[in-house]
């Protein structure tokens, strides 16, 4: 059955003929695809979305993880760091963009997010602790487990800008997640959704049960989907 066409733009229907519905294009040809079809008029983002065999109800089920793509996620996200001291100079050096504590938290409480990323030194955490509800929903809250709550934090700062990506299955069992921009060369999103896979492949967790990789597909943020053969792609992590 092919994909509803009704409300759709002419330039998305001439390009939604480009997609064979009933087909699930190799990992290379559906790039290459990906990138034909995108209709924005900016440089829109290569988005992966993964629907896996799992219960994301069972705690024993959540796949999440990070991981840092090889050619980057062709943007330069906004960091704010939550550090003091020596480790508030390091933050800077590293390149965050907003470095504090008690005045960042007040600005968060105040309304403003207007960042991507938010990562803090273990000591910090009561302070961003009481972010929580604004953090959390937004999916901006540190957490020790995706490596951005670390006395590290200069190296933490200096991987998210090099690309570092996270990830996490929705309520529905599927991760989506960007792998580049439409301008990228082909390679590069192969290599870069090659390394995510990787990443989600690590990720299965004990619980899981029958076929972990139910379905792949890849989107660019205007313009029709792309099915992968979600073998071939699974395939990808050993490559």
């Amino acid at each position: 059955m092919g994909r509803s066409l009704a409300g759709r733009g002419r330039k998305y229907k001439e390009v939604a003929q480009l997609v064979d519905d009933e087909r699930q294009y190799l990992p290379e040809e559906g790039v290459e695809l990906v990138k034909r079809v995108s209709i924005s008029k900016f440089d829109g983002a290569v988005e992966l979305h993964m629907r896996l065999g799992v219960d994301p109800r069972h705690a024993d089920q959540v796949v999440r993880g990070v991981v840092v793509l090889p050619h980057g996620t062709g943007k330069q996200p906004r960091i704010v760091a939550f550090a003091q001291g020596d480790k508030m100079r390091e933050a800077e050096e590293a390149g965050a963009d907003v470095v504090g504590g008690d005045d960042v938290a007040k600005r968060i409480t105040d309304g403003w997010v207007d960042f991507d990323v938010a990562v803090a030194t273990p000591d910090m955490m009561g302070v961003v602790g009481r972010l929580g509800r604004v953090l959390g929903p937004r999916g901006l809250m540190p957490n020790p487990r995706t490596g951005t709550v670390t006395q590290d934090i200069g190296h933490a700062i200096e991987e998210i800008r090099k690309g570092r990506v996270e990830f996490r299955v929705d309520r529905t069992g599927i991760i989506h997640v960007p792998i580049g921009k439409v301008s990228f060369e082909p390679q590069q999103l192969v290599e870069n959704l090659g390394a995510m896979v990787d990443a989600i492949m690590r990720a299965k967790p004990s619980g899981a049960r029958g076929a972990y990789v139910r379905s792949v597909s890849l989107a660019p943020t205007m313009g029709p989907g792309v099915r992968l053969d979600a073998v071939a792609t699974a395939a990808l992590h050993a490559a």
